[in-house]
């Protein structure tokens, strides 16, 4: 399961690849055995957020102007993984027995 969690981090995450890079930034994915890091540079922010099994560890550095709002951003990436974990730890609903 806990695989499947860090697997699901990271295929979340590439839906917000295309809007990153839209707006100036690059995203790239280093799959490990153990973890996978997503690193992420943009103007007026960079870092990576690295995926274990058992634990999320970001690291971010960010410019005088993001760093107005790094509360919220907190917050949010918070909210964000909290949901992500949540959802993908999830047991599968049992299937119907087929009526004949």
């Amino acid at each position: 399961m806990a695989d499947r969690s860090r697997k699901g981090v990271i295929a979340t995450l590439a839906p917000f690849d295309a809007r990153f890079v839209a707006r100036g930034g690059k995203c790239t994915v280093l799959e490990g055995e153990t973890s996978d890091t997503v690193q992420f540079k943009r103007s007026g922010a960079n870092g990576e957020l690295t995926v274990a099994a058992d634990r999320f560890d970001l690291k971010a550095k960010l410019g005088f102007l993001l760093g107005a709002f790094a509360t919220t951003i907190a917050g949010e990436i918070l909210k964000n993984l909290d949901a992500l974990v949540a959802k993908s730890s999830a047991k599968p609903a049992a299937k119907k027995a087929a009526k004949k």
